[in-house]
């Protein structure tokens, strides 16, 4: 019978690499000057796989979300690039900026960041609304009952408990089908219930949806949810781990921070 081996003699069809969502060049970030200055990204070159769920970690002023933030244009960096797609952003103006923010990106914050004064409809909406864009209904009707929002869609967010709200931000990020959704601690203010819900709609989005998700996170069990966890340690990339667990997270982190 013949051996169903490969034959290592024989070359092996390579798997494709993934394009480049996000990815930055030389990055580096300072503040302050002279004897105050403060390096928060010490010339960081990395990439963010498309359709990949990519967490970053490290301890308490590491730099990652100030790597977040420079990376999504929230934020500009001292020098170096950082490039949304072929975008560059370093060459843009203030106001393509925020347009490139606006039209190619998602957004989820700790804070839920919704306005008051909006229905759950509205605010999930508004991104779409700002940019004179329709939505498509069929997909805002999939999202909304995907993540238990029909019947909340009217409501204010003082009348929406805090795991309902991050669920309404999740659907602003997802329903304008963003090139990159970026979340901040997207999990920080909900109970362990509230937490694994945003995570499995962001584990969906990658695997269901083709969606790109980077988040910058302190908690090994939200990485634990990604394909690839980046960590940085005063500014620099120190380790990156594939099929994250908790228990490896933990034991990575630990000696980091040892």
């Amino acid at each position: 019978m013949a051996s169903t081996a490969a034959d290592p003699t024989v070359p092996q069809p390579q798997q494709p690499a993934r394009r480049a969502a996000a990815r930055s060049v030389d990055l580096f970030k300072q503040y302050g000057s002279g004897d105050t200055a403060v390096t928060a990204l010490d010339h960081v070159t990395v990439e963010f796989a498309a359709n990949e769920f990519t967490a970053i970690m490290g301890p308490s002023g590491s730099g990652k979300s100030t790597l977040m933030h420079t990376m999504a244009g929230l934020d500009s960096a001292t020098s170096g690039d950082a490039f949304i797609g072929d975008t560059n952003l370093t060459g843009l103006n203030d106001k393509e900026i925020t347009s490139l923010r606006r039209d190619r990106l998602g957004f989820i914050f700790q804070s839920f960041n919704l306005v008051p004064t909006l229905t759950a409809r509205e605010n999930i909406t508004l991104p779409s609304d700002i940019a004179g864009k329709d939505v498509d209904k069929q997909w805002f009707d999939e999202v909304t009952e995907r993540l238990g929002l029909i019947n909340r869609l009217t409501h204010r967010p003082a009348e929406l408990s805090g795991g309902q709200q991050q669920r309404v931000a999740c659907a602003r990020a997802l329903v304008s089908r963003p090139e990159i959704i970026f979340g901040d601690e997207p999990t920080g203010n909900l109970d362990s219930n509230s937490s694994t819900e945003v995570l499995n709609i962001l584990r969906t989005a990658v695997d269901s949806d083709n969606q790109t998700v980077v988040i910058v996170t302190h908690d090994a069990r939200a990485a634990s949810y990604s394909d690839r966890v980046i960590f940085l340690a005063d500014g620099k990339i120190v380790e990156e781990m594939r099929e994250p667990t908790m228990e490896k997270i933990h034991a990575m982190m630990a000696g980091i921070e040892g």
